[in-house]
C-alpha cells in the first residue's frame, strides 16, 4: 500500500481504463473512504450513485456518453486543441486530445461511474462544494491506493435533467461532480503542478516564501489547458 503523500502526489487524472470490473470490497472501500470526509457542521450531506452494469446504469452512461463527447467537441474548439503543436502527433497538446478523445468515444464501458451528490440543506451557497468535494477527493485517493485511477468531471451537466428522472434523483439534491473509476491501462503520476513559489506567500499577499520549496522530484507544468 502507498503512504498518503504518495497517493497525493500521484493522484492524476485517469481517463484510460481495462475492462476489469472494480470488486464489491474494493468498491465499499473506496467509498468508505469518500465518507469520511469533512463537512459542514458535520452533516453529512454527500451521496454517491453507483452506475456499474444494472439497466439504469447502462441507460444512464449512454447519456453521460453523448454528454461527454459533446462536452469535448466544445472545448476543443474553444481551447483550440486541434491549432499549433495540436497537429504535431507526439506534442503534449495532441497526446492529451488523443486520450480525452478516447475516454469520451468508450465512456459507456468504463467499468464504474459514481455520481457525487450533495443534499441541500439550506438555499444554493457558495461555500457548499466545502461539504462535497473534499469527499470527492478522498474517494480519488483510496482508488489510487489500491491501484485504481478516476477522473472527476462536470460534463453530466448537459443531461442532468434526463439523469434526474432516469435515476429518482430527487429536487434539492444536486449533482455535483462525475468520477469515473477502473483498471488503468497506463500508470499513475507524477501530478505535474506550478512550483510552490508561484503558489505560497508568506506574511503578506505576493511576498515570497522562501522555505517553501518543492522536492526535488517534483515536476512542474504551467495552468491551465495547453495554448500553442
Amino acid at each position: 500500500m502507498i503512504s498518503l503523500l504518495e497517493g497525493i502526489a500521484t493522484t492524476r487524472a485517469i481517463r484510460r481504463y481495462t475492462a476489469d470490473p472494480i470488486p464489491d470490497d474494493d468498491l465499499a472501500t473506496i467509498l468508505f473512504a469518500a465518507s469520511r470526509a469533512p463537512s459542514g457542521s458535520n452533516r453529512q450531506p454527500f451521496r454517491f450513485l453507483v452506475l456499474r452494469d444494472g439497466p439504469k446504469a447502462i441507460e444512464a452512461k449512454r447519456l453521460l456518453g453523448d454528454a461527454f463527447r459533446a462536452g469535448w467537441a466544445a472545448k476543443v474548439a474553444s481551447d483550440g486543441y486541434d491549432d499549433g503543436s495540436g497537429r504535431e502527433e507526439q506534442s503534449p497538446k495532441a497526446r492529451m486530445a488523443r486520450a480525452m478523445q478516447q475516454y469520451v468515444d468508450h465512456f459507456e464501458e468504463i467499468p464504474v461511474v459514481v455520481l457525487a451528490c450533495l443534499v441541500r440543506y439550506r438555499d444554493v451557497h457558495y461555500t457548499e462544494g466545502a461539504s462535497i468535494y473534499p469527499a470527492c477527493q478522498n474517494l480519488l485517493l483510496a482508488a489510487r491506493a489500491l491501484g485504481y485511477g478516476g477522473a472527476l468531471t462536470g460534463w453530466h451537466a448537459f443531461v442532468e435533467a434526463e439523469l434526474r428522472a432516469l435515476l429518482g434523483i430527487p429536487d434539492g439534491t444536486a449533482l455535483s461532480a462525475t468520477i469515473t473509476l477502473g483498471r488503468p491501462q497506463g500508470h499513475h503520476g507524477p501530478v505535474r503542478r506550478r512550483p510552490l513559489r508561484e503558489l505560497v506567500y508568506d506574511d503578506s499577499w505576493g511576498e515570497s516564501a522562501t522555505w517553501a520549496v518543492d522536492p526535488p522530484d517534483a515536476r512542474f507544468t504551467a495552468a491551465g489547458p495547453p495554448k500553442h
